[in-house]
């Protein structure tokens, strides 16, 4: 039986629309320092590292991870770079996570880093067209590229075929009230790109269209920064956390899948994010979860788009699929409510720092189960075209 793997140490560095003084290689030296300092320990004790980078064009080179090895001090040890879209930081960790519980290594880095906006445009001297551009290359190159495929549009593929099925749910109302509940719930975060962004729901409501239905409050902000973790196999976690006195933070379930990338009868389902749906599933049956509204507590999901947060929840079962507008107008994710969702202001507030986000989002809802006093938290990252990966992972508080 595979043995149990804990989160020790975490730390990320700040996030911010542009680091104009520091490369990805400082930023991600910033981040393992301080996770080592976290966890009490030397990288001398680190056996491997897991690199979540997404984009090769955003660092400026073909194989971003290959001077980091030596700059973090793990040179002549094991390293390996996971890239899968928007969930490559839960990929890095259900990665690390698999090498640890196999006994292959004791102790190991997760680290996540992502430079996007070194990339710039000289005809519009920004460097958004450019970003945007880069993300294309992340989609089909063959038709969609062409046609001028956007991540937005992308998402609003399957928010769009979702509202078909559902015309009575995502109400405007509903994905502006979320929103500007995460801009206050950001102001507890000082490592966020955005976290004195305060606005009102009639702010959200009339800030401009970017691709129907997403209003540009309503819609995650590109990030630069770093992210690491340190996890530890079940003994040395205990040590780890004696040494410390925080408590080590167990992975218990996780759960992956990729959907197809194309939209058709067989293929893709544009009514549903299934992959969000069968993760969460595996990830609920190797924890042990019958009812997540009810044995989890803390929430930290990959929201790219307030839309895709509420088709999210509802694909994992907070709320019925249709539904999704009770986790406002049943009090569900109200302050107060039954569930805590997005504590750090998730990604539209915190930022998206693409390689990073999705460890940033563990380092949260690790945060937050130890202040808390909770039991269980779900961390969840998703990405690529029409939302077709995603990865789940229980953390667990004894």
């Amino acid at each position: 039986m595979a043995g149990r793997v804990g989160i020790v140490g975490a730390a990320v560095t700040p996030f911010r629309a542009r680091w104009y003084e520091k490369t990805y290689y400082e930023l991600a030296q910033w981040a393992t320092a301080d996770a080592l300092k976290d966890a009490g320990i030397s990288v001398d004790e680190v056996d491997g590292v897991f690199y979540g980078i997404y984009n090769d064009i955003f660092e400026r080179t073909c194989i971003p991870e290959h001077p980091l090895q030596g700059i973090i001090g793990l040179q002549n040890k094991f390293g390996i770079r996971i890239s899968n879209g928007g969930a490559t930081g839960a990929y890095t960790m259900s990665a690390a996570h698999a090498y640890v519980a196999a006994e292959r290594f004791d102790v190991v880095l997760v680290l996540g880093v992502e430079k996007a906006t070194d990339c710039f445009d000289f005809q519009s001297m920004s460097s958004t067209p450019e970003v945007i551009k880069t993300i294309g290359w992340s989609g089909d190159s063959f038709f969609e590229q062409k046609l001028g495929w956007t991540a937005s549009d992308s998402y609003a593929e399957v928010v769009l075929g979702y509202m078909d099925e559902h015309p009575d749910d995502l109400k405007p109302e509903i994905t502006a009230a979320i929103s500007a509940q995460l801009s206050q719930q950001v102001r507890n975060n000082p490592y966020a790109q955005r976290q004195f962004d305060q606005v009102t729901p009639e702010e959200v409501l009339n800030s401009r269209l970017v691709a129907y239905p997403f209003k540009e409050l309503e819609i995650c902000v590109y990030s630069e920064g770093a992210a690491a973790l340190i996890l530890a196999e079940e003994e040395t976690a205990k040590a780890i956390a004696r040494n410390t006195g925080k408590p080590p933070i167990w992975i218990t379930g996780l759960g992956e899948a990729n959907e197809h990338s194309f939209a058709g009868k067989k293929q893709k389902d544009m009514t549903r994010i299934m992959s969000d749906y069968l993760a969460s599933q595996r990830a609920y049956k190797m924890a042990g979860i019958k009812s997540p509204i009810d044995e989890i507590d803390i929430v930290e999901l990959h929201d790219a788009f307030v839309h895709q947060l509420e088709i999210t929840m509802a694909e994992m079962g907070f709320v019925p699929r249709g539904r999704a507008d009770a986790l406002i107008e049943d009090n569900i994710m109200t302050p107060g409510g039954k569930l805590i969702v997005q504590p750090c202001g998730g990604l539209i507030y915190c930022g998206h720092a693409v390689g990073a986000s999705n460890i940033m989002s563990a380092w949260s809802a690790r945060n937050e189960l130890i202040s808390r006093g909770k039991r269980r938290a779900l961390v969840h990252g998703t990405g690529s075209t029409v939302a077709q990966y995603t990865a789940t992972l229980i953390l667990e508080q004894e």
